[in-house]
């Protein structure tokens, strides 16, 4: 079985993990890893710096992945995360305390909250007989880490070759369709940043939708949506002919291919 879509059938759907699967740049995750004592963090002061944070690490991923810079790697990863971290504070942290809140977010031993909408589309898609994968640009420890906090099965974890290409290279999407089984028209991907997720499927030849929970993307007019529970009406519904529409980049406008500049 599967999900007919404007000019192919979806047989097979690719989830990105962290703020799509997985809570990770919460208010929550964010308390808990920095403040678990409290006080309570500020919640529109927070949010406000996690959207930020959030931008700029799709502009990163999106220059190493178009070649402006190097490849976001683990090194960029926590580079991210520490700046995140000194948005969310105010001000950058003593390096013992900002390396101990990483830790922690890479690693929670705190109550993982979850996803309400998350089981249920799954259920609903192996129900179909959809085919689910999961790729992250998290640690693949961490990955796993999570999943199996969460409850969910570490079999669906396409981590990449160490030696081979990491997201978002198109080369990463097509090595996780391949072993999915299916093929680039028939593959779905659903991630949560704009640019370094779902246009970098869309490039790679996959249909690309938007999980947009914390209204980020206000601007992407389709292919967007706000919870799983509208997964299949987002596909169904969507054109397979192009990445989900957004007037100007989080970093500028778009250069001539639609790229940002």
């Amino acid at each position: 079985m599967s999900l007919p879509s404007h000019g192919r059938t979806v047989e097979a759907v690719l989830f990105d993990l962290d703020d799509v699967l997985v809570p990770f740049h919460t208010l929550s995750v964010w308390q808990w890893a920095w403040k678990p004592q409290g006080p309570p963090l500020g919640p529109r002061r927070t949010l406000a710096a996690l959207r930020r944070s959030l931008h700029a690490w799709d502009r990163r991923r999106w220059q190493g992945l178009t070649g402006k810079l190097p490849p976001a790697d683990a090194e960029a990863l926590h580079e991210h995360l520490v700046a995140t971290l000194a948005a969310v504070a105010g001000r950058p942290l003593p390096p013992e305390e900002t390396e101990a809140v990483v830790r922690r977010l890479l690693r929670p031993a705190g109550e993982i909250e979850r996803y309400p909408d998350v089981a249920p589309c799954l259920d609903r898609l192996r129900a179909s007989g959809v085919r689910v994968g999961i790729l992250t640009p998290l640690p693949v420890e961490t990955a796993r880490w999570l999943m199996h906090r969460v409850g969910l099965p570490e079999a669906l974890l396409l981590p990449a070759e160490p030696a081979g290409p990491a997201l978002p290279d198109r080369d990463a999407f097509r090595q996780a369709v391949g072993r999915l089984g299916t093929s680039l028209v028939g593959t779905a991907y659903v991630g949560d940043l704009y640019w370094s997720d779902v246009h970098a499927a869309h490039r790679a030849g996959l249909a690309a939708f938007l999980l947009d929970r914390s209204d980020s993307w206000p601007r992407v007019a389709t292919g967007r949506m706000s919870t799983l529970a509208g997964l299949e009406t987002t596909i169904q519904g969507a054109s397979a002919a192009a990445a989900p529409d957004e007037p100007g980049a989080p970093g500028g406008p778009p250069g001539p291919a639609g790229e940002p500049i």
